[in-house]
């Protein structure tokens, strides 16, 4: 894929309400978050479950993000979930749009969308599916880079789980980095908003984006949030949203000073070390369940036996919780390797 990066600030911020809700309301915002953000934001367009819900002023609000840009010198955004929305965008010559996680799902949608930017030099930023499914998040940016768009950036906004949790979406950090590693040069901007759900995570989120050399972060912004006509819950005051900028704390990804190229080298070598010995036992805990395998064949015994996988979970959480490891760290390894024992003795009774 070829890529044009879009911004030369990192982070690049983007800021603004979740709604565009009257012209008063995004020229207020606007005015009060220019100094420190690079990019204005509103939805016009809701995609909601309900159709009671909010869902947008729709095409009056592309004047609104018009007088945005005149009064305030921000670029504007806005999401598009439609062909249609995007031919009314470019005609208002909003600055850049984004596709949002219920749209990048379905690549029908995607694919019209990209069809009708053909032939148009404009910022794309492709929000994640709704589940953590990295095919479908890189065929969407792959969709409009084949019609020629190559401003493109993705944003980790996280993903829906069905287990109980603090945040409103997932985070799973792995998927952005993943993402990197199969398109290296795409930026990628953190929304800490849709992640949290509520105002209380986002800097901390925020900050973990930075960490792990994340481009920018995309924060929803409200004058008043309890009132707000949508997501009212993980919208931050103006003053709020500059205290998190004040207070992330920004690393450089260069090794410049030798000293610690060394000391950094020294830990990462008795890591290497480490790996090596996990993979051995690895190695060897695989023949076991091979030899496994073959006494429940031979005992015409099924191979998921669930009393033994409770037990395995048990145990194991009382040996990481003696040693202060995570439980859900834990949880997850032991899912995985239980995965493969199963199907790894599914493969030897077949033989």
């Amino acid at each position: 894929m070829k890529i044009t990066k879009f911004f030369k600030k990192k982070p690049f911020i983007i800021a603004g309400p979740c709604s565009a809700e009257s012209e008063s309301q995004v020229l207020a915002i606007a005015n009060q978050t220019k100094d420190y953000t690079n990019l204005f934001r509103a939805g016009l367009w809701k995609p909601r479950t309900s159709p009671n819900s909010f869902e947008g002023v729709g095409n009056k609000g592309l004047k609104w993000l018009q007088k945005v840009r005149e009064k305030t010198g921000l670029k504007v955004a806005t999401e598009v979930a439609t062909a249609k929305h995007v031919e009314f965008c470019l005609k208002a010559d909003i600055d850049m749009l984004w596709i949002g996680a219920r749209t990048t799902v379905n690549p029908f949608y995607v694919q019209e969308i990209a069809e009708a930017l053909k032939g148009v030099d404009i910022p794309v930023l492709v929000k994640n599916p709704v589940h953590p499914e990295i095919g479908l998040w890189v065929g969407a940016l792959e969709r409009l880079n084949k019609v020629g768009i190559t401003k493109l950036a993705a944003i980790h906004r996280g993903f829906h789980s069905y287990k109980k949790s603090v945040y409103r979406n997932d985070p799973k950090w792995d998927m952005p980095i993943k993402l990197r590693e199969r398109l290296i040069d795409i930026p990628i901007i953190c929304d800490p908003s849709h992640i949290a759900g509520n105002t209380e995570l986002i800097e901390d989120i925020a900050q973990t984006a930075m960490d792990i050399n994340l481009d920018g972060l995309m924060i929803e912004t409200h004058l008043e949030p309890k009132k707000a006509l949508s997501d009212s819950n993980q919208q931050i005051l103006p003053l709020e949203l500059n205290s998190i900028l004040h207070n992330l704390i920004l690393r450089s990804n260069k090794l410049r000073d030798q000293k610690f190229r060394n000391e950094l080298r020294a830990f990462r070598n008795k890591i290497d070390v480490l790996d090596e010995e996990i993979i051995g036992l690895f190695r060897k805990r695989k023949q076991i369940v091979e030899q496994i395998a073959i006494l429940k064949d031979q005992n015409k015994l099924t191979v998921f036996q669930i009393e033994r996988w409770f037990e395995i979970l048990k145990t194991r959480k009382k040996y990481a919780n003696n040693l202060n490891l995570d439980d859900e760290f834990i949880t997850e390894i032991f899912d995985l390797i239980h995965k493969y024992s199963i199907l790894i003795q599914t493969k030897n009774m077949r033989q």
